[in-house]
């Protein structure tokens, strides 16, 4: 359910999309939201295009979770995800002093529902011993794939942070909790999904390397 104690409306989108090509973007620069020119390497750039690659390999399991009915509950929260990861990226493509107050944005309430999801399927699974491998399922190991574009969008995000301070600026703190938050998330998720559908996990075993068997 919503969690109404930090539920707010924000403003719809303002999108005209007539065609997707401009040439604008030829010499190796992008348009923030507020018009600002930026080369296409800056972190800021990277911050929101590596959320965008987490948003695509999301889209990618969903569709793995919608196939099978067990998984239903988890497609529609993947669904919920890729819209959070926009409202994380409009403000990510935003510099602070453009940011409008009803602008999309990530809230605690997001961070309180990935915790609240994570703990309700983690009462089903068994504690581990070890760390797992991606794999055993298709949409595990697209899950696993997403945990670790996850750890790198967040990664950029801590990294731009740093830069805006030496400009007394900073990056919205919620942004790096939530990714934080939705990369265990993806951890959880993945081993939930093995378990509704009966595979098995497989555990790390350092004496399965060549070396550990005498190969």
């Amino acid at each position: 359910m919503p969690d109404k104690e930090f539920a707010s409306e924000f403003a719809a989108p303002r999108l005209a999309i007539n065609r997707v090509y401009t040439r604008r973007g030829d010499d190796g620069t992008t348009a923030l939201a507020g018009g600002q020119r930026r080369r296409k390497d800056d972190l800021r750039i990277e911050a929101y295009g590596t959320v965008d690659e987490l948003n695509g390999f999301i889209g990618l399991a969903r569709e793995s979770a919608r196939s099978d009915d067990r998984l239903a509950s988890l497609a529609e929260i993947l669904l919920r995800v890729q819209h959070e990861l926009f409202n994380a990226g409009s403000i990510l493509a935003t510099l602070p002093e453009d940011v409008h107050p009803r602008q999309a944005r990530i809230t605690e309430a997001d961070c309180r529902r990935l915790e609240g999801e994570m703990d309700r399927m983690n009462e089903v699974l068994q504690p581990l011993r070890s760390f797992v491998l991606p794999g055993g399922t298709r949409i595990n190991a697209e899950l696993h794939i997403c945990r670790t574009v996850c750890r790198r969008a967040e990664r950029v995000a801590v990294a731009l942070g740093a830069e805006l301070k030496q400009d007394e600026a900073e990056i919205d703190p919620w942004i790096i909790r939530y990714l934080n938050r939705l990369s265990d998330a993806f951890f959880v998720w993945s081993r939930w999904a093995s378990c509704q559908v009966g595979a098995a996990e497989t555990l790390w075993d350092p004496n399965q390397s060549a070396s550990g068997r005498g190969d």
